[in-house]
């Protein structure tokens, strides 16, 4: 009896992998400029220029962007940039840079988790209620990690799957 839960929980971790390394392997890696975020409502005199924006081939994008991402979306290929006004999946929330020395799909995951969750803690709160709220870190896989590309963003979403809830607008 002990054997099989023992066999039971080994089966689930390793489902548990392999989903974490195909979602991570699976990104879309299309190239993709962002637009620098909208300006926040004010009265002060306009900011300096955003600073550039990156061309990374694997989705990116600055903190306030608001995307469609083809794990959340079925009609689209790639992580693409959409009007906040309109129904979109997700805004990008933060912008992150993975630490050195990671050697796999699965670490560099876990390391944008890890990143990404102060960020999405504090604007999970920020949105009064509502939710539940998703976190869905968009970065590099090994491939271009290996390649020094380490920029990440981390994003959050109303829907983990295709064919639920849209946002309609930006996030607090």
């Amino acid at each position: 009896m002990e054997q099989g839960r023992r066999r039971a929980a080994v089966a689930v971790a390793s489902a548990v992998v392999l989903a974490v390394v195909l979602a991570v392997v699976l990104w879309p890696d299309g190239g993709h400029r962002a637009a620098p975020p909208p300006p926040a409502p004010s009265s002060a005199p306009p900011s300096p220029s955003p600073s550039p924006v990156k061309n990374l081939p694997y989705p990116w994008f600055t903190p306030g962007t608001c995307f469609d991402h083809p794990q959340l979306s079925e009609v689209i290929t790639r992580a693409e940039e959409r009007p906040c006004e309109q129904q979109h999946d997700g805004e990008a929330i933060a912008d992150v840079l993975l630490p050195e020395g990671l050697t796999s799909d699965v670490q560099i995951g876990r390391a944008m988790r890890e990143l990404c969750a102060a960020p999405l803690a504090e604007r999970q709160q920020r949105q009064g209620g509502g939710g539940p709220y998703y976190g869905f870190p968009l970065g590099p896989y090994l491939q271009y990690y290996k390649q020094g590309m380490r920029d990440a963003t981390c994003t959050m979403t109303i829907s983990n799957r295709q064919h639920g809830p849209k946002l309609t607008g930006h996030l607090h």
